[in-house]
């Protein structure tokens, strides 16, 4: 089923702070992103692709816009969950001024495997190798500069010295028109030199930085299980699933002679004491 056929309107949107979110660095969206999914999933896929953060995509809510049933979309998440399109968990997010962990629910149209899945937890995003652009930005920019102001046009070896220097107004927040306004407006007449005005204006005129000191610190992030729901470290959960819902024996661990289920119980204690430990007012 083509993802024309799967187009509600309007989305339904999940309470502030819930709802679906993207992953960073993920390829540009092409029309064979998930052909490697079944019919139906690769639907449901581009679909939940397609929706803006935030869109509730419960099962529930799922069912509602959706022409499957809960059972089948519970299905086809998981399998959305195994082939690292998703990833179920919760995120208290340091900085939002607010000591709660919300539900998350993570979608990437870009397939990830186990180990990319557990580095994001962690905060440390690896980039998906990308090819770069034959020319940056700036150098389009001098490249025809020509074209804005005849007497600044500017040879490649010109272009290619001023490069850094144009590279540093998109840095600090420029756009093109600004460059183009410091490199063109009030020129002397005539311009003997193009690239050493060029350089001069690039340098005298060069905008403050306002590029925040310190990066923001990462989300504490918790993933869990997509069958039973219980935490675990990300290298434990390959596909998405812990050990025993997965069908394998699990590690054996010295638990103080606590059976499976005590083990359930006192991980969700921890879980809960962790919260209500960080929900405390800070004096």
């Amino acid at each position: 089923m083509a993802y024309s056929q799967l187009n509600p309107a309007p989305h339904q949107m999940a309470k502030p702070g819930y709802g679906k979110r993207s992953t960073p660095d993920q390829l540009a969206r092409t029309a064979d992103d998930f052909a490697h999914l079944p019919r139906r999933e690769a639907a449901i896929a581009a679909y939940l692709d397609r929706v803006p953060d935030g869109t509730d995509i419960s099962v529930k809510t799922l069912a509602k816009v959706l022409p499957y049933g809960q059972c089948a979309l519970r299905t086809a998440l998981n399998c959305l969950q195994r082939a690292g399109h998703l990833r179920r968990g919760s995120e208290h997010v340091i900085g939002s001024g607010s000591a709660h962990w919300v539900t998350r629910t993570w979608f990437t149209r870009t397939a990830r495997d186990d180990a990319w899945w557990a580095a994001f937890s962690r905060g440390d995003v690896p980039t998906e190798p990308s090819p770069r652009p034959t020319r940056s930005r700036a150098y389009v920019l001098l490249a025809a500069l020509g074209r804005s102001a005849s007497v600044m046009s500017l040879s490649a070896a010109d272009c290619a010295a001023l490069e850094p220097l144009a590279d540093e107004w998109f840095s600090r927040g420029a756009t093109e028109q600004d460059v183009l306004r410091a490199l063109t407006s009030g020129l002397p007449a005539p311009v003997h030199s193009p690239a050493a005005l060029a350089r001069i204006r690039l340098t005298a005129k060069l905008p403050p930085d306002r590029t925040p000191q310190a990066p923001p610190r990462p989300a504490l992030r918790v993933l869990e299980c997509a069958k039973c729901g219980v935490p675990g470290r990300p290298e434990a959960l390959r596909g998405g699933a812990c050990a025993e819902c997965r069908g394998e024996p699990a590690l054996v661990r010295d638990t103080g002679g606590l059976s499976p289920a005590e083990v359930r119980t006192r991980a969700a204690e921890v879980r809960a004491a962790a919260r209500a430990t960080l929900a405390e007012p800070v004096t």
